[in-house]
């Protein structure tokens, strides 16, 4: 066995290549997770009833478990890896975690405060700034403890001090407060993972100063000191996530089935009649797919960033699948606020700007030339752009008779087969709908993890913000448009308010001047379902585009997948961790004569009303 395991080890430790990493098991119950171009190791002693501790130890891009047994095997493996790495780095940090004393609150770091006055502070910062648990009414603190000792006293040392130093190493302790357990040793989950993610952001954010100064290593950022592969089961989850979402498409079975006929009775009887909404049959059974939702263990996700992103869309499709059962009732509409988050006054006051600045064009609304079909040969041609780019892309157009709008579901293009419109509509809505929604759902599906295709959640407002930004950047951004925008956005707030469907018609129409049928189109869509609030997102979400490209954000990396503003810094973060990649197509207007211009006024604030 002696044998075994000392040829296992010096196997390990000749073969670390760079720009490759080492994952297996080691002898005598150890494991290791070794990114060979990473000068840092978090080290955790595998022992009894200290649930999820070692839970901590694998957020780390590089991490080393113990067997519980054989110590000098491990510490002469220890010993071994720390000379080699400090030879190719320069130096080279372990860090050895465990926990404290049931009770604790203090994080305690036990190292060289002498040597790394910078990195150990900021640790000690960024450790301060780890959420306490609100309920229990533990605030967390910590501190630096200068000592030779780095480990737990009850423990053996893998190096002394002299030793360590010979090698070119150094070793940090961190005990950390086991508040994320009762007395019992029973976690408490929904706190764990907030923790978890704050005790990694320290490790990473300290340690990489570490290596910035004390090391040669190249890497550019803390965020490639996370875990830099996705374990199998994440794999498993993303999949299993898709598969659920995908057995339903949620815009089209909470759209009507006969909006031709309610606006025919509509207009037919001067405003005063409305047929009942009529839906298709439900394909699936929500109670079914929620108990395959919560099946999933998301909980177990080690990486936290991803953890998070799942457990947020989790809850999403939960939300969405209750929405199905409740379609035509006034729980549709509670759980619609809940799913779109309300209304901004900010949004409103926007809306309200444009319907004062800009007037209907109601001459462009009798010039619609293109029906249908010559609509779905312009997007099959821009369908062939994005072949050029990516010889496998297969989405297509279809002209459907129970489609009441125009959408992208899955990539596909779906158009409502009396639908018309001008020259100047289709070339913005091709933008609009195959240049940012069929553009980012193959992105999307490039992506390892097939949620960036399905969408993240609360992904809704970004991807229509790009969208009708996308309008302006091809100059087909019309006041009519903005108007459209803008009107969706006042039969929100007055939905929001109790208005009925003729109240909401009759505000668009008499107040806001909109000709009959856009006033029509724009009640039907606010009311679809028992009351639907996503077409505020449009506007709302041009708004915070406009404002983040305002703040220096990057227009072409939101294409990349779908997802919303407030993941951008952890979409970065899996990105600069080789987990997520760059788009691998791009729009046509991307290169569009005007568009650094028009991208310049955007980055100064230009106003909405301004765009047309």
């Amino acid at each position: 066995m002696k044998a075994s395991a000392t040829s296992e080890k010096e196997q390990v430790l000749s073969e670390l290549k760079p720009g490759e990493r080492t994952v297996m098991d080691l002898p005598h119950g150890g494991y290791l997770f070794l990114e060979h171009d990473v000068p840092f190791l978090i080290i955790y002693r595998n022992i009894p009833d200290d649930k999820a501790t070692i839970r901590l130890a694998r957020t780390g891009a590089s991490y080393l478990i113990l067997g519980k047994e054989h110590f000098d095997y491990f510490k002469e493996f220890l010993n071994e890896l720390t000379k080699k790495m400090s030879a190719r780095f320069g130096s080279f940090i372990l860090m050895e975690i465990f926990c404290g004393a049931p009770g604790s609150t203090e994080f305690v770091i036990l190292g060289p405060s002498h040597k790394l006055p910078v990195s150990l502070e900021v640790l000690r910062d960024e450790l301060d700034k780890v959420e306490s648990r609100r309920y229990g009414g533990q605030l967390l603190t910590a501190r630096i403890e200068k000592t030779k000792q780095r480990q737990s006293q009850t423990k053996q040392a893998f190096f002394s001090i002299e030793e360590i130093k010979d090698y070119g190493g150094t070793m940090i302790g961190l005990e950390v407060p086991p508040v994320y357990r009762d007395v019992e040793g029973n976690v408490y989950p929904l706190y764990f993972r907030k923790f978890r993610e704050g005790f990694a952001a320290a490790i990473h954010k300290a340690v990489f100063e570490f290596i910035r100064v004390q090391t040669s290593s190249d890497l550019e950022s803390f965020a490639a000191l996370g875990k830099r592969k996705i374990h199998e089961e994440v794999f498993k989850i993303d999949r299993g996530l898709t598969e659920i979402e995908s057995s339903y498409q949620f815009l089209l079975l909470v759209s009507p089935v006969n909006i031709q006929s309610m606006r025919e009775r509509f207009f037919e009887t001067n405003f005063e009649e409305l047929n009942a909404y009529h839906y298709r049959l439900l394909p699936i059974d929500p109670d079914i797919l929620k108990r395959k939702l919560y099946d999933l263990r998301i909980d177990e996700i080690d990486d936290p960033a991803i953890s998070f992103l799942f457990d947020e869309k989790r809850e999403e499709i939960d939300q969405q699948l209750t929405m199905l059962k409740e379609r035509g009732s006034k729980n549709f509409f509670y759980r619609s606020v809940r799913l779109y988050q309300g209304l901004d006054k900010k949004i409103v006051s926007e809306a309200e700007t444009i319907l004062q600045n800009i007037s209907e064009d109601k001459y462009q609304e009798n010039t619609k030339t293109l029906d249908a079909k010559a609509f779905g040969r312009m997007a099959e041609a821009e369908f062939d752009f994005f072949r050029i780019q990516a010889p496998d892309y297969t989405c297509r157009v279809h002209i459907r008779e129970d489609v009441n709008v125009m959408m992208v579901s899955k990539g596909e293009l779906y158009l409502p087969a009396d639908y018309t419109l001008t020259k100047s509509e289709a070339s913005a809505l091709i933008q609009h709908e195959v240049g940012t929604h069929a553009l980012t759902y193959y992105n999307g599906s490039q992506q390892p993890l097939s949620q960036l295709s399905q969408g993240l959640a609360d992904y809704d407002s970004l991807q229509e913000g790009i969208a009708v930004l996308s309008e302006y950047l091809i100059g087909g951004l019309t006041g009519n448009r903005l108007r459209t925008l803008a009107g969706r956005v006042i039969a929100g707030e007055a939905l929001l308010d109790g208005a009925d469907f003729k109240e909401v018609f009759n505000l668009l129409y008499s107040k806001y001047n909109f000709s009959k049928e856009p006033a029509f189109n724009i009640t039907s869509r606010i009311f679809q379902g028992g009351g639907f609030l996503k077409d505020i997102i449009y506007l709302k979400g041009l708004v915070e585009l406009r404002d983040y490209l305002v703040q220096g954000g990057n227009l072409e990396f939101l294409l990349s997948g779908k997802f919303a503003l407030k993941h951008v810094p952890m979409i970065k973060d899996l990105t600069d961790r080789g987990l997520l990649y760059p788009p691998k197509i791009k729009p046509r207007y991307l290169n569009e004569v005007g568009f650094k211009e028009k991208m310049a006024k955007l980055r100064q604030g230009i106003s909405i009303s301004e765009m047309v």
